[in-house]
């Protein structure tokens, strides 16, 4: 079969390594790729953006693909998934209607509340003047959220009136996040640990992948701005059998139902971030795509043909598909450039990398990496997703951060807690 990956992050590159293995798959054609990809390999990488619908449907027809992924939620609320059905395409990942799970926070809260999926409370406002005299009547902390995607930075955990006034102006007045701030929700903000819990479904039948937990904070000590992501493990402890039973019948089974109540059909990924409350598990938030970097963890444990399951997904056929899991531990260390989440830099050579692959049990998923004159250089803010597996989390860490300070380059910046709180 020849495989469509649609995406140039560390999520991409780690769903084209996990397809580049599988027997049933002979070629994997990667657009636009980064720095990942290697000459004579089963990789193919093609210029289209990730966000040109029309193009990327042309490149698969014009390649005879048998099966696109859809790794970025941008190109989901594009449409990218009604353009390749209209086509008579597979390509694994929701409509533009079943994006609006992660594309619109109005519409997955009003969800949410109409299926009883739990939640926090939230008021929606479209008015500067009536959000803010709302947030000045409300016990601190609250969260505000811009309505629209935001690449991962529309929401605000605001501890006073002056950070709440702060974030309602950004997104309402200053348009920082442009109309995705056209709306915005207020909310409650939920309190515990929080966990990542992802499912594949073909709109009926789901099935669940092994737990992992993020760090969203730049710092140590969950300390600093929020991220996209700066590391992640598997498994998570947290989530115990019991809290997979609730999450299931509570989360997961409650969301499907009101998908096909609302006659929303729904192939591909369920993302749900959860906030582990005193009154049980509460959705924060769905995405539409796999997590960055949960990816890398996960897709690291999968014991299994990764082309094969989301095939079967997208024929409706996921009712008799069995997932299996390796039983070691696996994390990831994001290596970023110097500056990030805010302005960073770009161009630096990176080194080490060659050695640090050649540890044991060590994989380099690139994410925002470019070549220049034959050299690897940094490209984005979160440039390296630096993965390990190990015997259990405490061999996984030490395997990570032995490659991670093996690969130099200036600026670097990474956390140095991965994974702790999971170790007591």
């Amino acid at each position: 079969m020849k495989v469509l990956v649609i995406g140039g992050g560390g999520r991409e590159h780690t769903i084209v390594w996990k397809l580049a293995q599988s027997p049933s798959v002979s070629c994997v054609h990667w657009t636009p790729g980064n720095a990942a990809a290697r000459p004579g390999s089963k990789v193919v990488i093609q210029s289209v953006k990730a966000d040109n619908v029309r193009a990327l449907a042309d490149l698969a027809q014009q390649e005879k693909i048998d099966l696109a992924i859809a790794g970025p939620e941008a190109p989901l609320v594009a449409g990218v998934g009604d353009e390749f059905q209209r086509r008579g395409l597979a390509i694994f990942g929701p409509s533009r209607q079943g994006a609006q799970l992660e594309g619109s926070k109005v519409f997955s809260k009003q969800f949410f509340l109409k299926h009883g999926v739990p939640t926090g409370r939230a008021v929606i406002f479209s008015d500067f003047n009536e959000a803010l005299a709302h947030v000045r009547r409300q016990p601190k902390p609250l969260v505000i959220k811009a309505d629209g995607l935001a690449a991962g930075k529309g929401v605000t955990v605001c501890a006073d009136d002056h950070e709440a006034e702060q974030a309602l102006d950004e997104a309402m007045r200053q348009k920082v996040f442009g109309e995705s701030g056209r709306q915005v929700l207020v909310e409650e903000c939920l309190s515990g640990p929080e966990v990542s819990v992802h499912a594949i479904t073909d709109g009926r039948a789901y099935r669940l992948l092994v737990s992992a937990q993020d760090h969203k904070r730049a710092l140590d000590g969950d300390h600093g701005p929020n991220t996209g992501g700066m590391g992640a493990y598997s498994p998570a402890p947290i989530f115990t059998p019991e809290l997979e039973a609730r999450v299931r019948t509570e989360i997961f089974d409650r969301t499907l139902a009101g998908l096909r109540a609302e006659g929303i059909p729904y192939c591909g990924v369920l993302y749900a971030g959860l906030m582990l409350t005193k009154d049980g598990p509460k959705i924060l938030e769905y995405n539409c795509r796999l997590g960055d970097p949960e990816t890398q963890v996960l897709l690291t444990r999968l014991d299994g043909d990764l082309a094969a399951i989301l095939m079967a997904a997208c024929r409706g056929g996921l009712e008799g598909v069995e997932m299996k899991w390796k039983r070691e531990a696996a994390v990831c260390v994001v290596l970023a450039a110097g500056g990030y989440p805010g302005p960073y830099r770009k161009g630096d050579a990176i080194g080490g990398l060659e050695e640090a692959a050649r540890l044991d049990g060590v994989h380099i998923f690139h994410a925002g990496t470019a070549l220049h004159e034959n050299k690897v250089v940094t490209a984005g803010g979160r440039v390296l997703g630096v993965t390990a597996i190990g015997a259990n989390l405490r061999d996984a860490i030490h395997r990570a951060y032995q490659a991670a300070d093996t690969i130099q380059f200036e600026g670097k910046q990474c956390r140095r807690d991965i994974a702790a709180k999971a170790c007591p």
